[in-house]
């Protein structure tokens, strides 16, 4: 029989307990218990790190994030989040992205004979499908409105429902370059950084292995007095050569390694959707283009006042971007070949490749493409 504590002598414990005697045990064992797990994972780390490739690795961390996140949404963008973790499967841009913008630009053609003259004389706003019919009616969405006119070049809005935002379409054509050259130029961020005097950073964050998907980090100058903006966002582009047509989609995510910086205004909502119609070939001058935007700046000015900038803003880019593809050609000046590029292998997503992994189409799974980011 162990002696009976006197009861003063067990109170004067109880009070040394709680003025740390027994919090300091437990903390000194719970730092002792995530020490030693830390290390281990360390050491698990190291390990799959001179067993596995790079690739493989990024598909194994995939297939743990996916068993640990559990149902997708908020509360698992904010682990992502907080892991440092940026998830693939959630924010890659997917074939079906790519292929509605294609559709948009066929149904144009379908509605129209204008790619076989000039381009866009007689450019209608927008065809209407029976589905987007049923869209229409049950989003009163209002239709695309002109706001500027010209020979080869017409641009419309259309408001966002629900916010102060328009979305924009420009359809167009250019005679003089090769859709090869606008389509590369676009796409060298490194030749950008020296044509647009806006730019403060443009640059490659994190690419996927899968899709090809790019996530890029983009700073630019705003006009006078407002801050710069910087913008965050994944691109996918797709070149279909037996189709004859080039598409890049473009919508802003969110990066861990890329925070928001009190210099910079970060700009949450951006889509962009480029598609390019070759008038004969990749490589021989002339092409249409169809691009649709939209994006929330971040002002305080009236609606009015940001869909004047934009709709000013947008046709001065497009003609620096025109201009910079007519300096690359004139003068020769290198820029990087994308379509010349080996392809990503496209046809299993669920499959992880390396950059410069190649595969033949096959049977019925649809036409030879080249794809890359």
């Amino acid at each position: 029989m162990f002696p009976r504590r006197p009861p003063a002598t067990l109170a004067a414990w109880l009070a040394g307990a709680r003025g740390g005697g027994l919090l300091s045990v437990l903390a000194n064992q719970c730092r002792f218990v995530t020490g030693l797990r830390v290390r281990r994972a360390q050491q698990i780390a190291q390990l799959y790190g001179r067993l596995y490739s790079e690739s493989s690795r990024c598909v194994l961390l995939g297939r743990l994030w996916r068993r640990l996140r559990g149902p997708p949404g908020h509360a698992s963008a904010l682990m992502a989040a907080l892991a440092g973790v940026f998830v693939w499967d959630e924010e890659r841009i997917q074939e079906e992205e790519l292929q509605r913008s294609i559709n948009e630009m066929k149904r144009l053609e379908e509605m129209s004979n204008i790619f076989q003259g000039s381009g866009v004389e007689n450019h209608p706003p927008e065809p209407k499908t029976p589905a987007e019919g049923n869209e229409k009616s049950k989003d009163k969405e209002e239709p695309w409105e002109m706001v500027m006119d010209k020979k080869h070049f017409k641009l419309w809005r259309r408001p966002i429902a629900g916010t102060h935002l328009y979305r924009y379409r420009v359809f167009g054509t250019y005679t003089d370059v090769t859709p090869r050259q606008f389509f590369n130029v676009q796409l060298d961020t490194e030749y950008r950084k020296k044509w647009d005097a806006l730019v403060i950073k443009l640059e490659v964050i994190e690419r996927d292995v899968v899709s090809g998907s790019e996530v890029l980090h983009w700073v630019t100058h705003f006009p006078y007095p407002m801050y710069s903006r910087d913008y965050v966002y994944v691109r996918r582009y797709s070149v279909d050569q037996e189709n004859n047509v080039m598409v890049l989609v473009s919508r802003a995510v969110e990066h861990p390694s890329v925070p928001e910086s009190p210099e910079f205004v970060r700009v949450r909502s951006y889509e962009s959707q480029m598609v390019i119609r070759p008038h004969k070939s990749f490589d021989e001058n002339g092409f249409d283009y169809l691009l649709t935007y939209s994006d929330n700046p971040q002002t305080v000015f009236p609606r009015y006042c940001v869909s004047w900038m934009v709709s000013s803003g947008m046709p001065d880019f497009l003609e620096k971007l025109h201009m910079a593809t007519l300096k690359a050609k004139n003068m020769e000046i290198k820029v990087k070949d994308y379509i010349s590029a080996k392809p990503l292998e496209m046809s299993n997503e669920a499959k992880a490749t390396t950059p410069t992994s190649e595969r033949k189409s096959e049977g019925s799974h649809g036409p030879a493409r080249i794809e890359y980011a």
